[in-house]
């Protein structure tokens, strides 16, 4: 009888460890997937979102590391969920990714080329809330 119980306890705590796990994947949004705010050396290197037929990934050269993003939006419907349209200090808007913490956005970076989740930033949208990956530029 106790060998029963002890199984059937484990066997609830293998449920819920695997039920705790199951969802991970799911945090990720439309701009995670397409790899926004990924370093980059060449527009290529960017991949695309499965489901938006707008704008084109490519790579921002004039950021440090490159920065895979949409160049020239006009607002946010022109980026993937999960990005946000940026009036960067360059006078040009980007779709930047979304953050709340800086660990979001350097997952597809190397430390040298790190970007910082800033809440100095100029959303074109005026009813964006939040922060934003900003890249290091790179000075061109």
């Amino acid at each position: 009888m106790k060998i029963e119980i002890y199984l059937l306890v484990l066997l609830m705590s293998l449920g819920i460890i695997s039920v705790g796990c199951a969802d991970d994947d799911d945090d990720e949004n439309e701009a995670d997937e397409a790899g926004v705010g990924a370093q980059c050396e060449v527009s290529t290197d960017c991949t695309q979102p499965e489901t938006d037929a707008g704008p084109m990934q490519e790579c921002l050269t004039n950021f440090t590391g490159g920065y895979c993003g949409i160049k020239d939006c006009t607002g946010n419907a022109d980026c993937p969920e999960g990005a946000a349209c940026v009036a960067h200090e360059d006078n040009v808007n980007y779709c930047f990714r979304q953050c709340t913490d800086k660990s979001e956005c350097n997952v597809n970076r190397d430390p040298e080329v790190e970007s910082n989740c800033s809440a100095n930033i100029e959303f074109v949208d005026a009813d964006t809330l939040g922060k934003a990956c900003v890249p290091p530029s790179s000075g061109k």
